[in-house]
C-alpha cells in the first residue's frame, strides 16, 4: 500500500540532508551561539529532520552545564540524536569546516600584508551589528528558558552582572546556580535520586615545546568556558596577550574582528591567534584544541544525558544552570560592546540594526555585511 500524502510530506530527510544544512549554517550563520542555536530551533525542529522540540532544550541544557562553545556542543548532540556517532561526527565537520577554512585564509592574508587596514574598519559595523544581533537573541531566549521564575531570573541577574564586571564567566558561580535550583525546587520534597556532580577537567602540565604549549592552552580554554563561546574573548585576553604573550592587543582586537566578520562559532577565533602564535600547524591545534574536547563530551554524555533527563535532581540543576548560562552570555554582551562599539556611530549602527531586525525578519548575513561595508564607508 503506497503511503499516503501526509506522510510523504513528513518523511524524514537522510543524514546527507541534515549534514548539508549544518554545512550551509557554518557557512552562512551569524551572529554568535545564541543565534545560531535559534535557527537551530527554527529550522531543524520538527519531523521533516527528525529533532523533537524536547531533543533541542535537552541539547541546549547539556550545552549550557558542559564546558566549551555552545553552538558546536549543540550542534553536536543533535546530530548525536539523529543518528548516532555518525551523525555528531559528521555534523561536526561539516558545522566547523567551512569557518575555519575562512580563518585561514584571512590569516594568511593578515601575515602578507602585515595587518589588513580595512578589518578594523569594517569590525565597526560589524561589531556594533553583531552585539544587537545578541541582544535581539538573547532577549528571546530569556524569555523562552526563563519565563516567569524568579528564581530563574535572580539567577540570570547575578550571572549577568558579575560577567559584565568581571569580563568573565565565574564557572563557580554557575555550578553554584545549579544546586541553589536543586535545593529550590526539591525542597522540601525527599529524593533518592544521585546527586549531580558536573564532571571538569583538570588542569595538567603542558609539555615543552610551542606546537603542545599551544594545544594545551586551548585545550585548558575549552575546559574551563561555560555557556558559550563568546565568553572565551575576554578569558583568551589574559593567556594569548598577557601571559604567553603570542599577540599584541592590536592583533588581538584584529582577532575579535575576524570573528565578528566570519560566519559558524565565533570561538573559531582561536584558529586566526593559533596562526599568529605558531602559523599553520598553530592554527590547526588551537582549533583541535577547543573543539575536540566538546567532541569528546557530547559523545561520552549524551547518551547517559538522556537516560537521566527525566531525573528531577538534574533537571532542577540543568534549570540553574540554564539561567546562570543565560545571565552570563547577557553579561557578554557587554564586554563586547565596550571594545566593539566605540563610538556614536557604532550606537547608531546598533541601535539601527537592533530596530531593522526587531520589524523585518531580513537575513543576518545580509545585515551584517551591510554593516561592515557602512564600517569601512565611514571609518576607513
Amino acid at each position: 500500500m503506497a503511503p499516503s500524502t501526509q506522510e510523504q510530506s513528513t518523511e524524514v530527510q537522510p543524514l546527507s540532508k541534515f549534514v548539508l544544512y549544518f554545512l550551509q549554517l557554518g557557512t552562512a550563520g551569524f551572529g554568535g551561539p545564541i543565534a545560531l542555536a535559534a535557527r537551530m530551533e527554527r529550522d531543524l525542529v520538527g519531523e521533516r529532520y527528525g529533532i523533537q522540540q524536547q531533543d533541542y532544550l535537552e541539547g541546549l541544557a547539556l550545552s549550557q552545564l558542559l564546558p566549551g562553545p555552545l553552538a558546536a556542543q549543540l550542534a553536536m548532540y543533535l546530530g548525536f540524536v539523529r543518528s548516532g556517532f555518525m551523525g555528531a561526527s559528521l555534523v561536526g565537520v561539516a558545522f566547523i569546516a567551512p569557518s575555519f577554512l575562512m580563518v585561514l585564509i584571512i590569516s594568511l592574508l593578515y601575515i602578507r600584508f602585515d595587518g589588513l587596514p580595512w578589518m578594523q574598519a569594517a569590525f565597526h559595523g560589524v561589531g556594533a551589528a553583531v552585539v544587537a544581533i545578541i541582544v535581539r537573541s538573547v532577549t528571546k531566549l530569556a524569555k523562552t528558558t526563563l519565563k516567569k521564575e524568579r528564581l530563574l531570573w535572580v539567577i540570570a541577574a547575578t550571572l549577568a552582572a558579575t560577567t559584565a564586571f568581571t569580563g568573565r564567566e565565574a564557572v563557580w558561580l554557575v555550578l553554584v546556580a545549579g544546586l541553589v535550583s536543586v535545593a529550590v525546587y526539591n525542597w522540601p520534597r525527599r529524593s533518592r535520586n544521585l546527586a549531580v556532580v558536573p564532571l571538569i577537567g583538570g588542569l595538567f602540565a603542558t609539555p615543552a615545546g610551542r606546537h603542545w604549549e599551544v594545544l594545551g592552552y586551548f585545550v585548558k580554554s575549552s575546559l574551563f568556558v561555560f555557556g558559550s563561546g563568546l565568553a572565551i574573548i575576554p578569558f583568551l585576553h589574559g593567556g594569548v596577550v598577557e601571559v604567553h604573550h603570542w599577540l599584541t592587543e592590536q592583533q588581538f582586537l584584529d582577532a575579535i574582528a575576524v570573528a565578528m566578520i566570519t560566519p559558524g562559532p565565533v570561538v573559531i577565533t582561536v584558529a586566526f591567534i593559533g596562526y599568529l602564535a605558531d602559523g599553520l600547524v598553530g592554527a590547526i591545534l588551537a582549533a583541535l584544541g577547543v573543539f575536540l574536547p566538546v567532541y569528546l563530551a557530547v559523545i561520552l554524555f549524551a547518551p547517559i544525558y538522556r537516560r537521566l533527563s527525566a531525573n528531577t535532581v538534574l533537571r532542577s540543576f540543568v534549570k540553574g544552570v540554564t539561567a546562570a548560562a543565560t545571565g552570563a552570555i547577557a553579561g557578554a554582551i557587554f564586554v563586547i560592546a565596550r571594545q566593539s562599539v566605540t563610538s556614536y556611530l557604532g550606537v547608531i549602527i546598533a541601535a539601527a540594526t537592533y530596530g531593522v531586525l526587531w520589524k523585518w525578519k531580513l537575513p543576518e548575513p545580509l545585515v551584517v555585511i551591510t554593516a561592515g561595508l557602512i564600517g569601512i564607508l565611514i571609518f576607513r
